[in-house]
């Protein structure tokens, strides 16, 4: 249980870090940034992954059975969708507010979703591991209360940013709802995976890899169209001929490997956690990659308007959420 732990709290970390270097990108609009992330972590990253690490890699993929298949790319489909949305809400909202909302959402709904797989455990387990879930939603409840007052203290809310605001919550909303279907495409995929993987001589861990392969492959289906169209409506190529193309590759290439590496790390972390590990390891890894989110906003500088009282919110948040998490694993150890 404790490597299962370790593995969704490093998960978390990367997670919650992965969006940050985007602070950073010049010259580009919304649309150059995180397209050209997408095109590198939902399609270089996972082909390279795959042909590099995983034997036997193309005959492990033809061992999935084609419902299987079909489960994984559907849910992967809606992951796509809501993990652009997350994107785009960060834009709008900001790196700690946005976290906050979105993955409230993806922790409420994408923890519970794995026991419609793989049935709920016994009914002490479940219970406690709910009850620590309801922990972590209301710290993540009282960090979201800090971002609108963070936002409040600013003085600036003309109808404009008001109304911008409003959008980006809806999106991260939106957004966590369609996302969770990482979480059921992982214990739909995940059994029938391991077994062709394991048959090919593979360490446990490369099952992640394979994984996470359908999955972010199957979200490109619909992302990379997205960000082809708006690009081009909105006359943006244009922008990749800037001088600080160079850089950006570079920062986007951060933000994709991180991102992948997150997901694989989880995929492994809900493996070495057991019954229960697709929920146990969903609630601390999303939990860590919020408490990251945050401490990064304070380190570049979101909440250096902020009043006492937001910040007071914001660590309140941030207890409730560590306090959800130690709840949650010890629910799961009373299953080993």
């Amino acid at each position: 249980m404790i490597i299962g732990i370790i593995w969704a709290v490093v998960a978390g970390i990367m997670l919650g870090l992965y969006a940050l270097p985007e602070k950073y990108a010049q010259d580009f609009e919304f649309e150059n940034t995180w397209g050209l992330m997408f095109l590198i972590n939902m399609i270089i990253v996972p082909i390279l992954a795959g042909f590099l690490l995983v034997n036997q890699f193309t005959q492990v993929l033809g061992a999935i059975p084609s419902d299987v298949l079909m489960k994984m790319i559907l849910a992967s489909l809606a992951w796509g969708i809501g993990v652009m949305m997350w994107g785009k809400a960060i834009n709008h909202i900001g790196l700690s507010l946005g976290f906050s909302i979105f993955i409230g959402t993806v922790i409420l709904v994408g923890s519970l979703l794995p026991f419609l797989v793989d049935g709920a455990p016994a009914s002490n387990i479940f219970m406690t591991i709910l009850a620590g879930i309801f922990v972590v939603l209301l710290g993540v409840i009282a960090n979201g209360k800090a971002g609108l007052l963070r936002e409040k203290d600013k003085d600036e809310s003309t109808d404009t940013q008001s109304g911008s605001m409003s959008i980006g919550i809806i999106i991260a909303i939106v957004g966590g709802l369609l996302a969770t279907g990482f979480s059921y495409a992982n214990a739909a995929g995940r059994p029938i995976i391991h077994e062709a993987s394991q048959a090919a001589g593979n360490p446990e861990w490369v099952t992640a890899v394979v994984v996470m392969f359908v999955i972010y492959m199957a979200g490109a289906l619909f992302v990379i169209p997205y960000f082809i169209f708006h690009l081009s409506k909105k006359k943006l190529w244009g922008n990749f001929k800037s001088n600080k193309l160079t850089k950006n590759i570079g920062l986007t290439s951060v933000m994709a490997i991180l991102n992948f590496a997150a997901s694989a790390s989880f995929a492994y972390a809900a493996f070495q956690l057991g019954q229960a590990g697709n929920t146990v390891g969903y609630a601390i890894f999303n939990t860590v990659c919020v408490a990251v989110a945050i401490i990064s906003g304070l380190i570049t500088g979101e909440w250096a308007q902020a009043s006492s009282k937001a910040k007071r919110f914001l660590f309140i948040g941030l207890g409730a959420m560590v306090i959800g998490v130690i709840i949650i694993a010890f629910g799961n150890s009373l299953a080993m």
